[in-house]
């Protein structure tokens, strides 16, 4: 038998994995900049231009699961391709968008395809990557996560200057054939096409227990976002909504044959506990990103350039330390190199509350540079231990379960922390408040978020009080 190009040494399969994650994260933050163009050129309000960041966010959210599935049944690197088809596609409409309805479908399009992006790198690592270097294209892959996070919004606002703000989507075009044409070259087809059609025929897709899923995920993402949906709902009649169709999502997966999710699955100490931990730390990523700013310019009384400078080094941090994250893990392994990251993101989370009030922006600066690499180290190891115990039949809808309780992190600590910290300056707000007063309510916040990350690792040693198998026949 022929062996098999070790994706290591075949760098083609590599540059595909880490250019589908970087153009999936590219999509999210190369728009932000484009926001207030947008609302000027279509005479449209903050909150209608704020869809084209939040479509493409909820439908990547709501659809992470099912194409991991997908990925399952019909083949990793199929799927993979179909995804960038579609992105492809979708960018299309958004290049020739007439008006803002257009362009918002098109990001639907380009969120559905991004959860495809997001997901299947990871499962087709299982595949081509030898166990004990998995660590190290984990952090790879965090690694150009945070790259194209960090330069989204400065080579968006390029583009909109010189070309106008069409051009960033023909960017993203250019990007998503170019990585098309990297897949078909450098991902090798999976072993034998019979074995992929046994599998479509003998399991089938789960498109009840998808569809009930997909409504459930849809209104709580909309009750996180506010409650924007067009529809005379409050924010706890959509959480009302959402809890009775993931009620009936549970009974579908009960009785399904093939479910999308075996329930038995969820129930295993190791996926638990590393689903909990993920939703955690993504929570707390985020509060970083939407609280920082606040206390930067109110509190410290940046100028929005400075702001924009010193919030850029979290991502490039992040930039720098993904590989190395990943190293560390294959040398010491998952568990060590986990917790190792939880307890530097809580020492990073207690600086952030004790240091800038006390030091300014030296200290916040040394708050975020101890963060975020603890931040990395918990990402690249969680994802690895994951990733390393799927079985091949699950690996694909494992990571999509991890991208969504990262997605849901995100959503949630986007909504709760900012709600946090405006509740501690009572009703004067953010702009009256002292700065005394607004450094008070930061360090609380940033003290619950420490506090938060107990419960994290609280999570990590009960999964680990009993391994076992994840494995459901």
């Amino acid at each position: 038998m022929k062996a098999v190009a070790h994706p290591l040494d075949n760098q083609l399969a590599l540059v595909a994995l880490a250019g589908s994650m970087l153009l999936a994260s590219l999509g999210i933050s190369v728009t932000t900049v484009a926001l207030p163009t947008l609302a000027s050129v279509f005479s449209a309000s903050i909150q209608q231009v704020q869809w084209v960041v939040l479509a493409y966010l909820v439908s990547l959210t709501v659809a992470i699961v099912s194409v991991g599935r997908m990925g399952d049944l019909y083949g990793n690197r199929r799927v993979l391709l179909s995804g960038l088809l579609l992105f492809t596609l979708a960018t299309v409409v958004c290049v020739v968008a007439p008006n803002l309805g257009w362009l918002v479908a098109g990001r639907v399009g380009q969120g559905l395809a991004a959860a495809v992006l997001m997901a299947l790198p990871m499962s087709l690592t299982k595949g081509l990557v030898a166990k004990e270097r998995m660590g190290t294209v984990m952090g790879l892959l965090g690694t150009m996560s945070a790259i194209g996070t960090a330069l989204g919004p400065s080579l968006g606002g390029g583009l909109i200057d010189l070309l106008g703000w069409r051009s960033i989507f023909v960017l993203l075009c250019l990007c998503a054939l170019g990585v098309m044409f990297i897949v078909v070259v450098g991902i090798p087809k999976e072993k034998g096409s019979t074995t992929a059609t046994v599998r479509m025929d003998s399991v089938r897709m789960d498109w009840a227990g998808n569809l009930w899923l997909c409504l459930a995920l849809l209104l709580f993402a909309m009750s996180a976002t506010g409650g924007q949906m067009g529809m005379a709902l409050p924010i706890w009649g959509l959480l009302i909504l959402a809890a009775i169709a993931l009620a009936v999502f549970v009974g579908v997966e009960r009785r399904a044959d093939h479910p999308l999710v075996p329930l038995a699955l969820l129930g295993r100490r190791t996926l638990a506990s590393s689903l909990i931990m993920n939703l955690i730390v993504s929570a707390i990523m985020m509060s970083t990103l939407i609280v920082g700013p606040f206390y930067l310019v109110y509190g410290l009384g940046l100028s929005e350039l400075m702001t924009g400078i010193v919030m850029a080094l979290g991502p490039a941090a992040a930039a720098l330390s993904g590989i190395p994250a990943g190293q560390l893990t294959d040398r010491f392994g998952p568990d060590r190199t986990l917790l190792t990251g939880l307890v530097l993101a809580t020492g990073g989370l207690i600086s952030f509350a004790l240091l800038p009030i006390r030091i300014g922006v030296p200290g916040y600066v040394m708050a975020l540079i101890l963060t975020t690499p603890g931040f990395q180290l918990f990402l690249a190891a969680n994802n690895t231990a994951m990733m390393a115990d799927a079985p091949d039949t699950q690996r694909g809808m494992i990571s999509g379960l991890l991208g969504l309780s990262r997605h849901l992190g995100f959503m949630t600590g986007a909504s709760l922390m900012p709600l946090l910290f405006a509740s501690l300056l009572g009703d004067q707000g953010v702009t009256l408040s002292t700065s005394f007063a607004i450094g008070e309510a930061f360090t609380f916040t940033f003290l619950l978020a420490a506090a938060s990350l107990g419960f994290a690792m609280v999570a990590f040693f009960m999964g680990k009080k009993r391994p076992i198998s994840m494995s459901i026949s």
